[in-house]
């Protein structure tokens, strides 16, 4: 049996793999040179590529974008780090009124084969300014493509595809994910961008996750199996392009749906999925659907208090389990 793999380690080889095949993939980002990345999720990439392709920036994610969209524009591939994702609001020009438009805008002679990748999401007690889970924030623009990982896995696949779109695409790599383990992708490993994975065979209610929730989602269905309720999981891995073919799949198999996000509940990408299936799946559901989402609170400091606000197993086992019973 393969060594595991780490999430963290996952991140770096997904890179490496990328740069040795293209040469024109670059990196930059605050201390993502000799120090490896604050998560250490960018070691080894200096010593191998050399500081011609990774490029150590100033403390300014506005300089660090727009740069980036430089040269993507111009033919580099670049791979931008914004080392929390709370402070994609400090770019959010960039973001979200420069880089997802330019293609458009140019009917489509100027391509932006950018991507930016993030830490996100809470879990580890950073307190309201390092802990938040933004995939929202992005999921209302369009013209970004957006994918958020749960296993080491995929993260090298979904990074092969996401650096080589010729479309921007925003990387969420979960904070409270770095230190697990998982099977290593095997060599030449793409994952498509916009393709869930069911992570868990089930017959009576679908849980729809994201990054850090899939494991939460996974150890909630085997608590449930205990008391023979089935659960099925499905990773959505991407929010855009998002896979709803998959989950109106798996609703039909369950006829019941519960969407598990980190994202608060007001505004959350979840609403967009509970949308699509009560459009195009109503027929399908015994039961009303049901979201487990973060409150709509900044996110405390304290473990104790924290757990209040986010999504934990506990929360999705109550919620599937008056589903299951309705």
């Amino acid at each position: 049996m393969a060594e595991l793999s780490t999430y963290r380690d996952s991140v770096a080889e997904g890179i490496a793999r990328e740069m040795r095949r293209d040469p024109s993939v670059v990196c930059l980002g605050e201390d993502i040179g000799a120090a490896g990345g604050v998560f250490k999720t960018t070691v080894g990439l200096l010593e191998e590529f050399g500081p011609g392709r990774v490029w150590d920036t100033p403390i300014s994610e506005q300089a660090i974008v727009g740069a980036a969209l430089g040269a993507a524009m111009t033919g580099m591939r670049p791979v931008a780090e914004i080392m929390f994702s709370d402070f994609l609001a400090c770019c959010y020009d960039y973001l979200a009124n420069e880089i997802p438009k330019m293609r458009y805008m140019t009917g489509g002679q100027v391509t932006v084969p950018l991507v930016v990748r993030t830490a996100n999401g809470g879990g580890l007690g950073f307190g309201a300014q390092h802990s938040q889970a933004v995939e929202n924030w992005v999921f209302t623009v369009p013209g970004l493509k957006i994918a958020a990982p749960s296993t080491p896995a995929d993260v090298v696949g979904m990074m092969a595809s996401a650096i080589r779109s010729d479309d921007p695409v925003v990387f969420f790599e979960h904070k409270g994910l770095f230190a697990s383990k998982g099977e290593p992708a095997p060599p030449g490993h793409v994952v498509p961008l916009g393709e869930a994975a069911v992570a868990r065979e089930g017959t009576d209610v679908t849980v729809v996750a994201l990054a850090s929730t899939v494991p939460v989602a996974l150890e909630a269905a085997e608590q449930l199996a205990a008391d023979d309720i089935s659960v099925e999981v499905v990773d959505l891995r991407c929010l855009v392009p998002l896979d709803a073919r998959t989950v109106l799949d798996s609703v039909r198999r369950t006829s019941r749906l519960v969407v598990v996000e980190e994202n608060p509940y007001q505004g959350g990408w979840g609403g967009t999925v509970v949308s699509i299936v009560a459009d195009e799946g109503f027929e399908l559901l015994d039961a009303p659907i049901r979201r487990v989402a973060a409150e709509c609170v900044p996110l405390p400091f304290a473990d104790a208090l924290e757990d209040e606000v986010i999504p934990t197993v506990a929360k999705v086992v109550e919620a599937v389990r008056r589903l299951a019973t309705y």
